[in-house]
């Protein structure tokens, strides 16, 4: 895989074989063989995040840096917690002054200075439940690497992901703070396009961003909405 060679990988050339195991399915095999190979795995072990995810949100961060200190930050779909991990630890969020908020219906072990909640975020009561936890304030960056669990079919899986990502743009309208941002996952198929219009009209720049820790294989953008102009309606 290309993304082998990515500098700062800490890939040293090894490469693991997988046996196609009694009653393991071949597809099974080969996303272990993948994991046993990624760099960004072994490199997220040896460094003590939850997942390899990381690195896709610091690569972008690196371009566009967007986190900074003593922002209130909401994770959707923050398990395992990589993204809460690095959010955490840059914008200074403590269990006595916590700033940020994840969600999601799998289970996450606790990190400090974030505020857990086991939901599914497509529940009606998500959003309230989140803007209850922060308080009466507004976030001023929204993550969402939500994907809904793949089924084999492209095309499904892009709706169903675009829909997630709709979701979480309405979620924005209401809890963003003027001059917010937003960060989130896309997968490529066309269906996003209307949403993406939307956004360039909401927010002051509005960039499509593979980083280099994506696989190249991967369907998956993201999305980075700068300069939220705020929601009408409150004003």
């Amino acid at each position: 895989m290309s993304d082998d060679n990515r500098r700062g990988s800490g890939d040293r050339g090894m490469h693991v074989r997988v046996k196609t195991a009694r009653g393991r399915r071949s597809s099974s095999t080969r996303w272990l063989q993948r994991q046993l190979n990624d760099p960004y795995v072994r490199r997220a072990k040896q460094e003590g995040y939850r997942s390899r995810a990381v690195y896709k949100l610091l690569e972008i961060n690196e371009k566009h840096d967007f986190i900074k200190p003593g922002l209130r930050v909401v994770d959707l779909g923050a398990a395992p917690g990589g993204w809460s991990q690095v959010i955490a630890d840059r914008v200074n969020s403590t269990d006595k002054n916590p700033h940020v908020v994840g969600i999601d219906f799998l289970d996450m072990d606790p990190i400090p200075g974030v505020i857990f909640l086991k939901k599914d975020f497509l529940d009606d009561n998500a959003p309230d439940a989140l803007k209850t936890v922060l308080g009466g304030h507004k976030a001023d960056l929204v993550l969402s690497d939500m994907a809904a669990p793949t089924t084999g079919y492209r095309q499904t899986d892009h709706l169903r992901t675009t829909h997630l990502f709709e979701v979480a743009v309405d979620f924005t309208r209401e809890v963003l703070v003027p001059g917010g941002v937003f960060l989130s996952k896309v997968f490529r198929g066309g269906t996003e396009n209307a949403l993406l219009a939307e956004l360039k009209k909401e927010y002051q720049s509005v960039y499509h961003i593979k980083p280099p820790s994506s696989r190249k294989e991967s369907p998956e953008l993201f999305v980075l909405a700068k300069g939220f102009r705020g929601n009408n309606s409150d004003d």
